[in-house]
This record gives structure tokens, sequence and C-alpha cells, in this order.
């Protein structure tokens, strides 16, 4: 599976478990940490934690290695890596307070395919 077909199936069980506000940063210029950054947000800790544990079932019964997976029990913020892809799943009350999205202004937004 190229990285493509993995962000978009990622952005997919995102939004079949109504992540909002899906984002994708297209991090290749920008970092060494991984190809592109999919970032949302869930309503409450109880959604933070499906739409974290969809991303992760998801990768793995595609035989897609989850390299770890951080801050699930809290659920406040939830980050998924998956090599090239890395997933933050915020509680709404805390992704303003983080902002991603302006700490790595300097990567391009790209369509999030649905």
């Amino acid at each position: 599976m190229d990285s493509n077909q993995l962000v978009d199936l990622v952005a997919k069980a995102c939004d079949d478990k109504r992540a909002e506000d899906i984002v994708l940063l297209d991090m290749q210029n920008v970092s060494l940490i991984a190809d592109y950054f999919l970032v949302c947000e869930g309503t409450n800790e109880r959604q933070v934690q499906a739409i974290a544990r969809e991303v992760k079932d998801i990768a793995e019964a595609q035989n897609i290695d989850v390299k770890r997976m951080e801050g699930f029990d809290q659920a406040r913020w939830v980050l998924v890596d998956l090599g090239y892809l890395v997933c933050h799943v915020f509680h709404r009350d805390e992704r303003g307070y983080y902002n991603i999205e302006k700490l790595w202004g300097d990567a391009p937004q790209l369509e999030v395919k649905l």
C-alpha cells in the first residue's frame, strides 16, 4: 500500500467514527518525522478513543505496522504512528491549545478524500 492509499484509508476511518475538522498536512519537505500528519478531533473522550482504535484496527487489518499509539487512556490527544503517516486525534478542547496546524505552518494542507 502506498502512502496516498494509506492516507485515504485513515481519513475514511476517522470520518466513519464522525471525526470533525479532518486536516492533512504534507510534511515531506518540512520534517523527517513523517511524510504526512492527519489531524482530527472528537467531541469527547470516548469518541477520541473510538477514532484512534478504528485507525489502529484498519491499519492492522491491512498488515500495516502500528509503530506506537500514545495518549489513548487519557484520550485528550492520541497519536497513532503508522510510519510515514502520523494520525493526531485530539479532544476538541485540546486541539486549539496545541494548534498543530499553526505549529507546522510551513507544511502545505492537502485535500482530504472521504
